[in-house]
């Protein structure tokens, strides 16, 4: 069964879950627009957490034939994956003084909020960056699945949009550029992720043209879409100010020469069928624990958590335009 946090709420009674999951879906597009496949049951003693999939590679072919002929057999490529679901989040301490001068409520809430900012800060970076051969404990992101696929784009070029002058000049070769980049895809995607440069460039190239749209999501906030494809500024890695999709300035688009200013742009179609996330079968998507003062001890703690990875079931559903001069 397949679900979304919106979905998730909706299943639940507890309304301080129910505020936590909205606090999730406010801090992230992503989170609030993918689908969960909660399809992983636990093994022995839990110890495995896999979800195994098949993605597809190449694209079916169709053609004519005479009469008395056959058709040239054609198949789709495909390769078997697995990705191990991973629990993220974080914890925090109240001191039972704060929880008797009455502002317990206040701090819970509090830590509660930033503990889920920070969560979603490192989803948006997992998706993006994560590696399990770098890090064990995270799960793999699509940079790692899209490079050297064939809707990696752009590799060995530079587009400059680094300044007003820039953009005026190279606006209409971007969206050219652009076009092109997502003609490769299999179909519309969500949403196009970089870090806040590239989106305010990619804002300033749609109002150039006339293709910044604009609507409202379910909290009655402002979106800002490139021609109804959502812009999501993934913003910056958990704990720190770098953000999730690095600026780079020591990269050879042409093998040779350096370039400063560098980033990229992702692209990703949200789909059971594209790229989607999963979670264990028959739990809550997001868990909480509150402080609890009733027993002895100063400190007591509160966690929250999600068990989650992603999965990209077919290369086009995603991709990345490299080489995006911002600075």
């Amino acid at each position: 069964m397949a679900i979304t946090l919106q979905q998730a709420k909706l299943n639940t009674q507890d309304d301080i879950q129910k505020g936590v999951i909205d606090e999730f879906r406010k801090n992230s597009f992503i989170l609030d627009n993918i689908t969960f496949d909660n399809a992983v049951t636990p093994g022995t003693n839990g110890a495995t957490l896999t979800y195994g999939y098949t993605r597809l590679i190449t694209q079916p072919t169709a053609a004519f034939r005479t009469i008395n002929s056959e058709y040239a057999p054609q198949e789709v490529t495909k390769d078997r994956y697995t990705v191990e679901l991973k629990p993220f989040g974080g914890s925090f301490g109240i001191d039972r003084i704060v929880a008797n001068t009455g502002g317990l409520v206040d701090e819970v809430n509090l830590q509660v909020q930033q503990k889920v900012k920070a969560a979603n800060a490192l989803f948006n970076d997992t998706i993006i960056n994560g590696d399990s051969a770098v890090d064990a404990n995270s799960f793999d992101g699509l940079n790692k699945a899209i490079t050297g696929s064939s809707t990696e784009y752009n590799a060995g070029a530079v587009i400059d949009l680094s300044t007003s002058t820039a953009l005026d000049t190279n606006y209409k070769q971007f969206m050219d550029l652009l076009d092109e980049f997502l003609s490769n895809l299999d179909g519309k995607p969500t949403f196009l992720g970089g870090n806040s440069k590239l989106i305010t460039k990619i804002k300033s190239v749609a109002r150039r043209a006339g293709y910044l749209t604009q609507s409202e999501d379910a909290f009655g906030r402002k979106v800002d879409a490139y021609d109804g494809i959502v812009l999501v500024d993934l913003g910056a890695k958990a704990g720190t100010n770098d953000p999730v999709v690095s600026i780079v300035n020591s990269r050879k688009p042409n093998g040779t020469d350096a370039v400063t200013g560098l980033t990229d742009l992702y692209a990703a179609r949200l789909s059971l069928d594209g790229f989607h996330a999963v979670s264990l079968a028959n739990q809550d998507l997001v868990k909480i624990w509150l402080p609890d003062f009733s027993t002895s001890g100063a400190v007591k703690n509160g966690e929250v958590e999600m068990v989650a990875a992603v999965a990209l079931k077919s290369t086009k559903s995603a991709g990345v335009f490299r080489n995006i001069k911002v600075v």
